[in-house]
């Protein structure tokens, strides 16, 4: 194998992990709960790799295992996970006592002017903006990291809109997608609280 190519075991779901989110997972499928034995015992990272109709995608993350929340008597697994670093696949995905994959670890195109001017402002406040409302506070995102990812891992957008951060190769670009899905996460949030209003006033307007 190449020096630039890492075999690497895969979790294929209908979901997507990002750089810095924090995974649960519930392991039951005996092929995956091999995938998770190797990796403690060995210490390696495992990809997530996101399926759904359409098949698996190229662009995963992978992750670490942080901890075994609880393991059940017949075998199944809750372990707690956490997002490390995107891959590519670089070749077919095989099915052994697990399945994996030869993957190249994928970076950011060379910077252009364009993620000179990238609004990590905007994204920022759109997400504090949400934060607020749903929880009534702000967490601290920390420093490390892309601004973009460090936002998108602490806000439950489905594996779709994941997989569209993941898959861009210029964080100006992965902010710009993500103002969008904030704007329409806040968007349905109104929805929400008006419906909510509406029930509670039972169809009368009422001034405090």
């Amino acid at each position: 194998m190449p020096d630039d190519l890492q075999r690497l075991p895969l979790f294929l779901l209908p979901l997507s992990a990002l750089p810095g989110e924090e995974v649960p997972l519930h392991v039951f499928e005996p092929r995956y709960r091999a995938l998770v034995r190797h990796c403690l015992e060995t210490g390696s990272e495992f990809g997530v790799l996101f399926v759904d109709d359409e098949g698996a995608r190229e662009v995963g993350c992978a992750v670490r295992i942080d901890r075994v929340a609880h393991e059940h008597e017949d075998g199944r697994l809750e372990i707690v996970t956490f997002g490390t670093r995107r891959f590519e696949l670089a070749g077919e995905v095989e099915e052994d006592a697990f399945p994996q994959a030869p993957v190249t670890w994928m970076v950011d195109d060379p910077q252009s002017p364009h993620d000179e001017d990238a609004d990590e402002e905007g994204a920022l406040a759109l997400f504090a903006e949400l934060a607020e409302r749903v929880t009534g506070s702000v967490p601290d995102l920390g420093d490390d990291g892309d601004t973009s990812f460090r936002i998108a891992a602490r806000v439950a957008f489905g594996g779709a809109a994941k997989q569209g951060l993941l898959e861009l190769r210029s964080e100006a670009a992965r902010l710009e997608l993500l103002e969008r899905l904030l704007r329409a996460a806040l968007a349905r949030l109104s929805q929400v609280e008006l419906r909510q209003a509406q029930a509670r006033s039972n169809g009368r307007v009422h001034f405090e």
